[in-house]
């Protein structure tokens, strides 16, 4: 997803299509473990088949009016990679590309998912979706929906009725449609039998399992380190961050600091808030000696309190220093949540402005689902410190990163924009005859009222030492089109603190047969360098992870010169090689869903 109007931009992992699939990657194999049968596993189901992400004007449910090759560049390599790493069912999407719906669109289902790619396990609908081929315009009757969501591949109805209620009438109007669904009621029957559940039909239904084993220490305890690593510092001026011990007087201002529910996101499901620990509980609970926290509201996140943000700021210019929590609530996130202004909230504009205006140090805590234009916020916050929404262990994990118990590592996967209007900025577009120009007086592609940068760029990310890198080496100047080869960089750790660094590769063709982005991720690696150490990190690239989409359905690996970069971010790149690829193949897979194998030493 690359706008960041849409809603669900919550849900996936961010605008890039290698980092999303290796996303994919991770949570289908979390997910389903070695053996769908056992209790402690779970059908991974890969959603939204098609480019749900790709709403025009990030409006929920909106046409994808997109080329095909960016079809298969951008959005369909991380569903790929999910299929690879053995995904049990698929779920079609809301959306129509170029006029067809995918929950009817058989090219797809069963052309490219099915025959291309060889899935063999169930999809199902997304909910209501097989009834609203009607509003799409493509079919008269609820039959006629059913018939066509079968014979496109669709397998299980969610909630429509349709396949249970007017499929046997679409059936006996076109005996062809019983090969049909004898092919659905088969993979779903070998759904369930790869489940056990023919054995064993209760296996995830022990309620005795369900008290004992969830919300357990060890489960928070996890809970908290994940939520901590996922937290992105974005700015650090003069080392605000972290807060030490005896530092004095700290005051929490916003709404967002003590609202649990938000911390449980947009889809909460059975979350309950009682097994929450705000950031304020957490700040208070974890305070160093010689820090003390108070906390004032500052107003609701939607509207605005005079009186409340008054009293914030007065508070605020009489505090040591202060950690301002704004963003977003929960209900401003996820399905049907698309905004058309994604700057801070009215409350949380007019409460962030007051406080940044009283004169005293702020540190900023960014609650949300998505990326804000917050230009303002940046500058004149000390520190900017991105949480997203941490779960039921927020308070603790904020904690241990804002007093320095754990350096931050987070890295963003989406670049902040500036402006609303500047929604979709990508670090991997393509570069144009006339690429953007920082001088106004040249033509170029640009706002003219607005730098030709991100806020905060694809990638970036802080932590509380400094690293250094050194020359990018390839094990090969010249390789064949089918061989394998390395990239590695020397990384040092030249601060006096212990950190993580994420050591991102990319990758950029120069010339070819189509234009092609100006970078493309193609690695990463996080890695913890205790302080005055250095790692050797080592990719293993592939020129199949160059190869460009053909229109008949290829991809072909052209020859010519491949550059490589190793940085920091997708705009903080350090060190370049150049790898002379000698010959064209033609190739079967996404490129975006190769994996690189990295390795540190």
């Amino acid at each position: 997803a690359r706008d960041p109007r849409w809603g669900r931009i919550v849900e996936g992992a961010g605008s890039d299509p290698y980092f999303g699939s290796a996303m994919a990657t991770a949570q289908v194999r979390g997910f389903q473990g070695e053996d769908l049968s056992d209790g402690d596993t779970m059908l991974a189901a890969t959603k939204h088949f098609g480019a749900y992400g790709a709403a025009l004007g990030g409006r929920d449910y909106g046409s994808a009016d997109i080329s095909e090759r960016t079809l298969h560049e951008i959005y369909l390599p991380p569903f790929y990679a999910a299929l690879k790493a053995g995904s049990g069912s698929y779920m079609t999407a809301f959306n129509d590309i170029a006029g067809v719906p995918t929950t009817g669109n058989e090219a797809m289902i069963d052309g490219i998912l099915r025959e291309r790619w060889g899935f063999d396990g169930m999809i199902v609908s997304d909910w209501n979706a097989v009834a609203e081929l009607l509003n799409h315009g493509v079919v008269a009757s609820r039959a006629d929906a059913g018939a066509m969501a079968l014979r496109a591949g669709v397998d299980m109805d969610m909630t429509s009725g349709v396949f249970g209620g007017e499929l046997k009438d679409a059936i006996e109007a076109d005996a062809s449609l019983e090969a049909d669904l004898d092919l659905a009621v088969g993979r779903i029957l070998t759904t369930k039998e790869r489940l056990g559940l023919f054995d064993n039909p209760m296996a995830y239904h022990s309620t005795a399992r369900e008290a004992a084993d969830i919300l357990t220490d060890a489960s928070r305890a996890e809970a908290r380190r994940i939520a901590a690593r996922s937290m992105v510092l974005m700015k650090n001026e003069d080392a605000a961050l972290p807060i030490e011990a005896d530092s004095g007087d700290v005051l929490v201002i916003g709404t967002l600091a003590k609202d649990k529910l938000t911390q449980l996101g947009s889809w909460r499901a059975r979350g309950d808030i009682a097994d929450v620990i705000s950031i304020y509980d957490g700040l208070v609970g974890g305070a160093p000696d010689g820090v003390s926290v108070r906390y004032v509201e500052g107003g609701p996140v939607s509207a605005v309190d005079a009186e409340a943000i008054s009293a914030a700021a007065d508070a605020a210019a009489s505090a040591d220093q202060v950690i301002l929590v704004v963003g977003e609530d929960f209900d401003l996130s996820g399905e049907a949540r698309s905004r058309s202004s994604i700057e801070l909230p009215a409350g949380q504009a007019a409460l962030a402005e007051a406080v940044l205006a009283a004169g005293t140090p702020v540190t900023t805590l960014l609650v949300k689902g998505r990326p804000l234009a917050i230009p303002e916020l940046a500058e004149g916050s000390q520190a900017l410190l991105n949480t997203w929404m941490l779960g039921v262990e927020a308070g603790p994990a904020v904690a241990d990163i804002v007093y320095g118990r754990m350096s931050p590592a987070g890295r963003l996967p989406v670049d902040f924009p500036r402006a609303t209007g500047q929604s979709p900025i990508v670090y991997s577009e393509l570069p144009s005859g006339r690429p953007a120009n920082a001088d106004l007086s040249v033509d170029s592609n640009r706002f003219i009222d607005l730098p030709i940068t991100p806020l905060f760029p694809f990638g970036h990310g802080l932590g509380y030492t400094e690293f250094e890198y050194g020359a990018a080496v390839a094990s090969a100047e010249t390789v064949a089109a089918d061989e394998v080869f390395s990239v590695s960089v020397e990384v040092t750790n030249a601060g006096d603190r212990d950190g993580e660094e994420v050591v991102q590769l990319y990758m950029r063709d120069p010339l070819a047969s189509v234009a092609r982005p100006k970078l493309e991720l193609r690695g990463f690696k996080r890695v913890a360098i205790p302080a005055g150490e250095r790692r050797r990190l080592t990719f293993a690239v592939s020129p199949a992870q160059a190869a460009i989409y053909q229109e008949d359905g290829r991809w072909m690996v052209e020859a010519g010169d491949l550059d490589f970069h190793v940085g920091a971010s997708s705009s903080d790149l350090r060190s370049k090689v150049t790898v002379r690829v000698q010959n064209a193949q033609e190739t079967t897979a996404p490129a975006a869903a190769l994996e690189t194998k990295v390795t540190a030493q």
